[in-house]
């Protein structure tokens, strides 16, 4: 039996295969596991043992993923992790907007799986917000709006930093378009992505050492972006 100072990690999913697999993984790597069948079971197991982090499957056969996370939301800020299928695009953004922390594609790479899971827990037991976000050459001082590349001051619009500012404050959290548009353009703006993509591109080219191949933001394909994850 694992101690009980490691990290529990709540899992629900109504494949058993997916279950074994997950608690096998998992507590391989030094943490507690509990898992539940249904949604319904997931919460009661979730207000019972206050998780660190959840895995929580999209399409379980009560309730849905989404309701399950606008349940959870309601009363628990623990980092979630979605499991979706391949084509389930819709499902990944529905998730994230209601709350998900990452999201991870079946069938899934056990080691990618707790790359993500070390990344929630690492952001979740962050106190406070940081005032100097570090990632590879890049510095952004939220206290004083002044961002560096290798030393050298950059010199953003008011969009562009306040689009970096929401993206570095949420290092490795995956933000959807929707989530985005609405925290740096406002109500209403939620379908423009063409707005987005356009400062994405202008935040490359002046953050990135290769635009074309971006290492600072992340593109995550038809959902949204997500900044690399600082330790």
């Amino acid at each position: 039996m694992n101690p009980p100072d490691q990290p529990l990690v709540l899992i629900v999913d109504d494949e058993p295969q997916i279950r074994r697999l997950l608690t096998v993984t998992l507590e391989a790597n030094a943490y507690r596991v509990v898992s539940a069948v249904c949604g319904q079971e997931g919460l009661v197991l979730a207000a019972q043992h206050r998780p660190a982090l959840v895995v929580l499957d999209i399409g379980l056969p009560d309730l849905s993923g989404q309701e399950v996370l606008r349940r959870l939301r309601e009363w628990s800020n623990a980092p979630v992790i979605v499991l979706s299928v391949q084509d389930d695009e819709k499902g990944k953004v529905a998730a994230l907007d209601a709350g998900a922390d990452d999201y991870v594609t079946k069938p899934f790479n056990t080691d990618e799986l707790l790359a993500r899971l070390r990344v929630a827990l690492r952001r979740s037991t962050k106190t406070g917000e940081a005032a100097v976000v570090h990632a590879k050459n890049l510095v952004v001082d939220m206290a004083t709006r002044r961002v560096t590349v290798g030393g050298k001051e950059v010199k953003l619009s008011k969009i562009e930093y306040d689009l970096l500012r929401l993206l570095a404050r949420h290092a490795g959290k995956v933000l959807t378009h929707r989530q985005i548009l609405q925290e740096v353009w406002g109500p209403g703006h939620e379908n423009d992505t063409h707005y987005l993509r356009v400062y994405i591109a202008h935040l490359r080219e002046k953050l990135e050492t290769n635009p074309e191949s971006p290492e600072l933001i992340l593109t995550e394909l038809g959902v949204g972006y997500r900044f690399l994850a600082t330790e």
